[in-house]
């Protein structure tokens, strides 16, 4: 099965190559080579979650074996945390690209939006599948350029704008991070990141290493669009398309931001309590301030985008209260709680949102408006987006029995077990102002008044709009059975545990 772990990355990077070489010749090449090209990493993701889930495969690229000890090759690394990610990147691309099927008429250069989106999620997949800080650096910059792209893909002024303003803040956080990554070689002499833990344990804990710290979470805090390096997301997801902003919110910020630093402060340094109550405090201010930000937006994806913020402040405070409980010598039990929820949201979130952004661009796709003010009475004329954007609301809202109210419920629970009482409220508190959030969205768009006589034609969506939301709403519900025991220890309890092994477990695998 090892072999087959770089076909995640290489087949989107093939099928760019080939959309952006025959797509002209070939009209329908792109639509069609995405969607079957995500498929296959989907059900190779699956795969590997189903045959392999207990198991960490190495791959060497070139078979470069170490020297002296030294592994010198570029190496791919696939565990249950990393496979975990590569199923919720690859079916976030999935249905977006089948979304995408009937959206992207609207737009011209249809092979570019494919090509780079191809771009974009072999960038999202070699992101959590490098073993090393430079490929991941490299992959990272793969993944953000083309998202540049994207969110410019209108060329209205509005998106080249936030596109702008996204590639300034990006320039910045890829500044500090490769910075860090300098510095951590010219200390550690490498870049493999089981190596350089091996030498990290073995030297102890430095003031150097801490300030290389602080730069990775400022620099992967603002990928991830965290408090207070949220400055570029509510212009990028409100103005790219509705695919892409379901990307960005759903896959992105995790994979280049949240994932990448769970994986370093978990794995390759070793747990310091400071650094883990400093992000556990990012967190909490990412999910409060986000959901004040969100409350006022009259701009339905403006709304959305900060509420990503916000939500995401629920997967840091989850992990981060792990983080806090393991940094402490505490009860393994109780961090594992806490970590799980944290990823339950993390899955959660991209179903959800990535739902409700698909909804949202279903009804601009209609209506020509993202402005709540301008809507109404859509509940008659587009039921199904209706439905599953009131699903998706009620999810999004910590309502039972849809899939948000249990890892919100895990994530409160490990809270006042951990004797976190003050996490616990803020998220009791932070989930009612998110319902009223969403019951104004609710209102305004499908609820509220009737549509004027020169709305009288409006009707649902295509059938692969329809088809994608659809399979999110449903993903709403199935993802709750995560809940029962026998599921959620075969699908995040592995990823957890690789979490809570902390620094040893990369030791260990470098050691095999």
């Amino acid at each position: 099965m090892y072999k087959l772990i770089p076909l995640p990355v290489i087949l989107p990077l093939v099928a760019a190559f080939l959309i952006a070489i025959v797509g002209k010749r070939f009209k329908r090449l792109a639509k069609i080579l995405s969607v079957l090209v995500f498929l296959s990493t989907a059900v190779l993701s699956y795969w590997y979650m189903v045959a392999g889930n207990q198991e960490t495969m190495l791959y060497k690229i070139g078979g470069w074996e170490p020297i002296n000890d030294i592994p010198i090759g570029v190496y791919m690394l696939l565990d249950p945390f990393s496979g975990f990610m590569l199923c919720i990147i690859n079916t976030i691309a999935l249905l977006s690209t089948v979304y995408s099927v009937n959206y992207i008429t609207k737009f011209t250069g249809v092979n570019y939006f494919y090509t780079l989106l191809s771009i974009m999620v072999a960038g999202l997949n070699g992101v959590v599948l490098a073993g090393d800080l430079f490929n991941l650096y490299v992959f990272l910059e793969i993944t953000v350029i083309s998202s540049y792209a994207l969110v410019a893909f209108g060329t209205d002024k509005e998106e080249l704008e936030a596109s702008l303003k996204y590639q300034v803040l990006g320039g910045i956080a890829t500044s500090l991070i490769l910075f860090s990554i300098g510095m951590i070689y010219w200390y550690t002499k490498t870049l493999n990141m089981m190596d350089i833990t091996r030498v990290l344990h073995a030297s102890g804990d430095v003031k150097l290493i801490q300030f290389c710290q602080l730069m990775l979470i400022a620099g992967f805090g603002l990928k991830a669009a965290i408090m207070p390096f949220h400055g570029w997301l509510p212009d990028a997801h409100s103005s790219a398309p509705s695919p892409i902003s379901a990307m960005l919110s759903g896959v992105v910020i995790k994979a280049a931001g949240l994932y990448v630093i769970f994986r370093l402060f978990f794995n390759m340094f070793e747990l310091n309590f400071e650094i883990s109550v400093l992000i556990t405090a990012i967190g909490t201010l990412s999910m409060v301030v986000g959901v004040f930000l969100a409350i006022g937006q009259w701009d339905l994806k403006r709304l959305l985008a900060y509420h990503s913020i916000s939500q995401m402040g629920y997967v840091i405070i989850g992990v981060g209260m792990g983080m806090i409980i393991l940094s402490r010598q505490g009860s393994l039990a109780a961090a594992s709680l806490a970590i799980t929820g944290g990823l339950f949201h993390l899955v959660n979130h991209a179903v959800f949102k990535g739902l409700l952004f698909l909804n949202a661009g279903a009804i601009e796709y209609r209506l020509g408006t993202r402005d709540l003010k301008k809507m109404g009475g859509l509940a008659e004329k587009m039921p199904l987006t209706a439905a599953t954007s009131l699903g998706a609301s009620m999810a999004i809202s910590g309502i039972p029995p849809f899939n948000g109210f249990f890892s919100k419920l895990i994530i409160i629970i490990a809270a006042i077990q951990a004797r976190f009482y003050i996490l616990a409220a803020l998220a009791v508190l932070v989930s009612i102002i998110t319902l009223a959030s969403f019951m104004k969205f609710q209102r305004y768009a499908f609820f509220n008044g009737k549509i004027s006589a020169s709305r009288v034609n409006i009707s649902e969506v295509p059938p692969f709009m329809a088809f994608s939301m659809t399979i999110m709403a449903l993903l709403c519900l199935a993802l709750s059975l995560l809940l029962i025991p026998d599921l959620r220890e075969h699908v995040l309890q592995p990823a957890v545990d690789i979490l809570t092994g902390r620094n040893a477990y990369f030791i260990n695998l470098l050691n095999k």
